[in-house]
């Protein structure tokens, strides 16, 4: 009986101490800030105010933006998505419906923003394996209809 005992006791902790690691935080949740960087191909202007939320789980990314570069009418995105890539409702946004988020690599992610299954926008995130910084590239078409390429730097807040 002793031994029955122990041996569901180790195998309790055990899965306890998976579930634990399994989790986790991910290394890219938290508040990301946009910020002017002088690197060739950055599209940030003075002024450009952004700040994402990213919290990762398993095959899940819960995503919030707020830009408020125009305090009276800040713009703000929330969506949730899995991460392999199929498209999920984009909710209260004028220009775009679905979202699809993959995971490319650890660092790396592809974010597409789509309009009844056009993409509107694509954007490919890397970050930085010390947990410090993020570049933001991609092509998006604004609302006159006109493509635009785009880099941005983020740093965690």
């Amino acid at each position: 009986m002793i031994r029955r005992t122990v041996t569901l006791g180790l195998a309790v902790a055990a899965l306890t101490l998976s579930a634990a690691s399994a989790q986790a935080a991910s290394p890219h949740d938290g508040a990301w800030e946009a910020v002017e960087s002088k690197a060739p191909g950055s599209t940030i202007t003075p002024g450009f105010k952004l700040v994402i939320n990213f919290k990762f789980g398993p095959n899940k990314l819960e995503y919030h933006s707020a830009n408020t570069t125009r305090p009276d009418k800040p713009y703000i995105s929330d969506h949730v998505t899995t991460l392999d890539g199929t498209p999920a409702p984009f909710p209260n946004q004028e220009r775009f419906n679905q979202v699809s988020v993959t995971q490319t690599g650890p660092n790396d992610l592809q974010i597409l923003k789509m309009k009844d299954g056009d993409v509107i926008a694509g954007e490919f995130w890397t970050f930085s394996s010390d947990g410090k910084t993020a570049i933001r590239r991609g092509i998006g078409k604004n609302p006159e209809g006109k493509s635009h390429a785009y880099q941005e730097a983020f740093v965690r807040k």
